[in-house]
């Protein structure tokens, strides 16, 4: 029997489920919508696409280190303890390996649910397949949000930090360092979120708008002209000590800054850094200067 395009439409509309998806279960069911119906249900995908506007606010976020690549995750679901369950987090970090092996993904640090989705799965045709099977195994909608994927440059070693049980994660490479400050650092990351790696990330409008505020609030406390200036100027310091990671104090010891202990341990090669941090749940598109994109629905 001909598989119309109205048929796969209809069967589209009832069920919720992808165009693709609903052809092969015509074709497998002989053209039987009903049958069909039955088809997209056995697969689970019929339970995934009714659970699919529901609300996805807990999840994990898993990183993975490889020769190939340095990879963060982000996998969303609609409670805390489907989140713990070795199920979604086989899932999670199933995807990591996956999207590290991946070359065609390249460099990224905005990678998005929906590129992932036509990955390869070791037990469905697809992630996306094996997304609405977890749906259906778990009860609860399911969402691939995001990725990042950083290739190593030359002399560059990863290193990857999950804090929170899967709430903050975060990449660190480091040039000329080894693995240990590379973990250091992003352990120190994941407790004081930076926003910038270096202060070349930092933007002349950014600056500009700190010292914009600083003098508004100089002038209106009644401070002299000559004095609003070195206020701005000192506003500007303070925000690039508590924005730069290489200006920020080291968790670890204070008395030093991230920069310091980076040239201490790596050379002054080292400072030429960088990061990646997730947080679960976050609001996408901070003002970094790498900003990291909302993700998609798998």
């Amino acid at each position: 029997m001909e598989i119309t395009s109205k048929m796969v439409a209809d069967l589209r509309a009832d069920t919720g489920v992808g165009m693709m998806e609903c052809k092969k279960a015509l074709v497998e069911a002989g053209g039987d919508f009903e049958e069909a119906k039955k088809v997209l249900r056995k697969k689970g995908l019929a339970a995934a696409a009714s659970k699919a506007g529901r609300a996805t606010s807990e999840g994990l976020v898993v990183a993975r280190v490889t020769g190939a690549a340095a990879v963060l995750v982000e996998v969303n679901c609609e409670t805390d303890f489907v989140a713990r369950t070795e199920a979604f987090r086989g899932f999670a970090e199933e995807l990591a390996d996956r999207i590290a092996a991946h070359d065609g993904f390249g460099a990224t640090r905005n990678g998005e649910g929906a590129d992932a989705a036509a990955l390869s799965w070791p037990t469905e045709p697809t992630v996306a397949v094996a997304v609405a099977q977890l749906v259906a195994t778990l009860k609860e909608n399911i969402r691939v949000r995001r990725f990042a994927r950083l290739v190593p440059r030359s002399g560059e070693k990863f290193a990857s930090y999950v804090h929170g049980n899967g709430r903050i994660g975060v990449l660190v490479g480091i040039p000329g360092g080894d693995e240990a400050l590379a973990k250091d650092v992003a352990m120190h990351v994941a407790a004081s979120d930076p926003r910038f790696a270096g202060r070349s990330e930092v933007t002349p409008q950014m600056i500009e708008t700190e010292k914009e505020i600083a003098r508004a609030q100089a002038a209106s406390a009644g401070k002299p002209a000559n004095v609003v200036e070195r206020i701005a100027d000192g506003k500007v310091e303070k925000f690039y000590q508590e924005t730069v990671l290489t200006e920020q104090a080291f968790v670890k010891d204070p008395e030093k800054t991230v920069g310091q202990v980076v040239v201490e341990r790596g050379g002054k090669d080292a400072l030429a850094l960088r990061f990646v941090r997730f947080k679960l749940g976050e609001s996408l598109g901070r003002g970094t200067a790498e900003p990291a994109a909302a993700g998609a629905t798998a």
